[in-house]
């Protein structure tokens, strides 16, 4: 894959720390959207550091322009992290997994005949560490609410059903265009050191999906593809991870691509090139799971949220924490 010269280095800030809030929460994985006149983010993690993974929101204020600064974790009266969506309905293929990896999406649903907004997140009936399947949460007017897929019996819309995949299917990102639902997903496990990037699309984002094609092949070590529109055109912002031994490799960090359409074949979009780099910042390294959006007085400046992770002199066997930052930019 040829490469293009790296973009001039934008503003990192860091946003959530767990070791700096009053509870230990430790929340990443943003999906960053608009609603109305309010800038939203919706996250997964552990409210006090421990258990299996929940879905939590921030904000900004009402009317705030998009910033790194001033989130807010939406948190009960006694100060605690508030789950955005109970588990009851989902449990049986959720609940001991807990809830992953969420990505924001608002599409038509021909069944309803209206626009949904949902938030799709990668789940874990067993262990935290998968095998996992994609599901979504759905906006009621009042709530988020867990949607099965089939009339009374609550399930996954999206599995493995591909020898490919190795049986696991997450960090889903969507859009709706053109009538579909488009999703770009992970294959196989950290674990097993097997990540490859697959593509598919639904007319309703539950049914029917199309056949599960490799987007991005396991050599590559892409880990997220999150698309969005702007001024007629399309970017992706990605991860490329490092989950073996030694040290990363200089392709390790955040990539930028465009194409004239959100297509599901990789070769359509433009030569990549590398906004962020594996560097040791201190507070993250590696960085993963983008998600952005561009800012309304600047058509080219990208707010790309995404996750890290740095050591700390914690005893066990995971001496690490992650953290939330952003990294402003411009693009071309």
């Amino acid at each position: 894959m040829k490469t293009s010269d790296r973009l001039v280095a934008g503003v990192e800030t860091k946003i959530f720390d767990p070791q700096n809030d009053p509870s230990g929460a430790e929340v990443l994985d943003a999906s960053v959207f608009r609603r109305g006149d309010q800038w939203w983010m919706v996250l997964a993690g552990q409210a006090s550091g421990y258990g299996a993974t929940q879905l939590y929101s921030a904000s900004l204020a009402p009317g705030a322009p998009l910033s790194a600064a001033d989130w807010k974790l939406a948190r009960n009266e006694a100060g605690e992290l508030e789950p955005i969506a109970p588990q009851a309905v989902s449990h049986a293929w959720d609940g001991n997994g807990g809830r992953h990896c969420p990505s924001y999406v608002k599409g038509w649903d021909p069944h309803k005949q209206r626009w949904v907004e949902r938030i799709y997140y990668a789940g874990a009936a067993e262990h935290p560490w998968g095998p996992y399947a994609i599901g979504y949460l759905e906006w009621n007017g009042e709530a988020w609410v867990s949607q099965p897929c089939q009339p009374g019996q609550p399930a996954p819309v999206f599995a493995a059903n591909e020898e490919w995949e190795h049986g696991s299917v997450y960090e889903p990102n969507l859009i709706y265009h053109d009538g579909k639902w488009k999703m770009w997903y992970v294959a196989g496990s950290n674990h097993e050191n097997y990540l490859v990037h697959g593509y598919a699309e639904s007319a309703d984002g539950q049914t029917a999906w199309s056949r599960h094609t490799v987007f991005a092949p396991p050599e590559m070590k892409m880990f997220d593809f999150c698309v969005r529109e702007r001024a007629g055109s399309f970017d992706a912002i990605f991860s490329r991870v490092w989950v073996g031994k030694g040290s990363a490799p200089t392709e390790t960090g955040l990539w930028w691509r465009r194409a004239d359409a959100p297509s599901g074949n990789l070769s359509d979009w433009s030569e990549p090139v590398q906004i962020m780099t594996a560097e040791d910042r201190g507070w993250h390294s590696g960085p993963w799971k983008p998600s952005f959006a561009f800012d309304g007085a600047n058509p080219n400046r990208a707010f790309v949220f995404f996750d890290g992770l740095y050591r700390t002199d914690a005893p066990g066997p995971f001496p690490f924490a992650f953290t939330l930052g952003c990294l402003e930019v411009d693009l071309p």
